[in-house]
């Protein structure tokens, strides 16, 4: 695959701090890139300068092979942005938001095209005012790819949605990369990175701690799985218990849990050791550490602190 995006030693400071510092990697074309970092770690910073929004102290950036401080004006034809909040007039209409957008470019998508990509056809005479939060964030979605760009940022793009209207917009990104777009998404829900992104890079004090996809992250940090079985019968809870299982055992109320790294194994002996004793399981569940787990691991701290 070629390279849409090139970052080399970017650097970014503000007097003494260095808010971007020293971060390098690239995106691929077609694929939808995760940068993820507590607040103030830097991803605002490394987007916005990627995006010709602010101007890097140091370090290079190519975007479809152009140097973005030489040409940024050849850039912003090629790109698409959503911010995290889109300021448009409350009583300006959805199909002549797009329109006056639209306007803004040698080359747009007709409107009505895009209105339907988005979801947003049974909406094109209401005003901005009377949109929900998910039919704002499916707007600010289509004002962004009003150009038909070739690479898109979205910036935090489902952040106080609801898990419905979130999905929703997840649908809507989900088609743009079946379409081959590339995009380079910052999100403040795991899940959400997860579900959507091919690879991601966490950062944490202005620098990329970590970048793979997020199953080789998962896997790579070694962390517990969890197996939770409710309401254990006490002659289990004893065989368990002298079962000598590669697991460490805790309780919370007359929930057993035990924590391996190897859930697959114990879940079988589990299983074969309740067949052999006759006891029934009741619940049981298993669940795989998360990109949530790994963050916190690597950076000590909540996505939002």
């Amino acid at each position: 695959m070629s390279k849409v995006v090139e970052v080399e030693s970017l650097v970014k400071r503000y007097g003494s701090l260095a808010a971007v510092d020293d971060v390098t990697f690239s995106v691929e074309e077609g694929e939808v890139f995760g940068v993820l970092g507590p607040n103030g770690a830097g991803k605002t910073t490394t987007v916005e300068m990627i995006e010709g929004l602010r101007k890097p102290d140091g370090g290079s950036i190519r975007v479809f092979g152009i140097d973005t401080l030489r040409e940024p004006e050849r850039i912003k034809e090629l790109i698409g942005v959503q911010l995290q909040t889109t300021s448009l007039y409350d009583r300006i209409r959805v199909k002549e938001a797009v329109d006056l957008f639209g306007g803004y470019y040698r080359r747009a998508i007709p409107t009505a095209t895009l209105l339907d990509e988005v979801s947003l056809t049974d909406k094109m005479n209401s005003y901005v005012s009377e949109l929900s939060g998910g039919q704002r964030q499916r707007l600010a979605l289509a004002l962004a790819l009003v150009n038909d760009p070739g690479m898109v940022f979205l910036d935090e793009p489902t952040t106080g949605l609801d898990p419905q209207a979130r999905r929703g917009v997840w649908g809507t990104i989900a088609g743009l990369r079946q379409k081959g777009k590339t995009i380079i998404l910052t999100t403040h829900y795991m899940e959400e990175a997860e579900k959507l992104c091919r690879r991601v890079a966490i950062m944490d004090h202005g620098k990329i701690i970590t970048l793979d996809t997020p199953d080789a992250l998962i896997a790579g940090a070694g962390l517990d799985s969890r197996i939770e079985i409710d309401h254990v019968p006490e002659a289990l809870r004893s065989v368990l218990e002298r079962a000598g299982l590669s697991a460490r055992v805790s309780e919370d109320g007359d929930k057993m849990i035990l924590h391996t790294k190897n859930s697959s194994q114990v879940l079988k002996e589990i299983t074969r050791v309740a067949a052999e004793q006759d006891i029934d399981l009741g619940s049981i569940s298993v669940q795989k550490a998360t990109l949530e787990d790994v963050f916190l691991t690597l950076t000590g701290r909540q996505l939002r602190e």
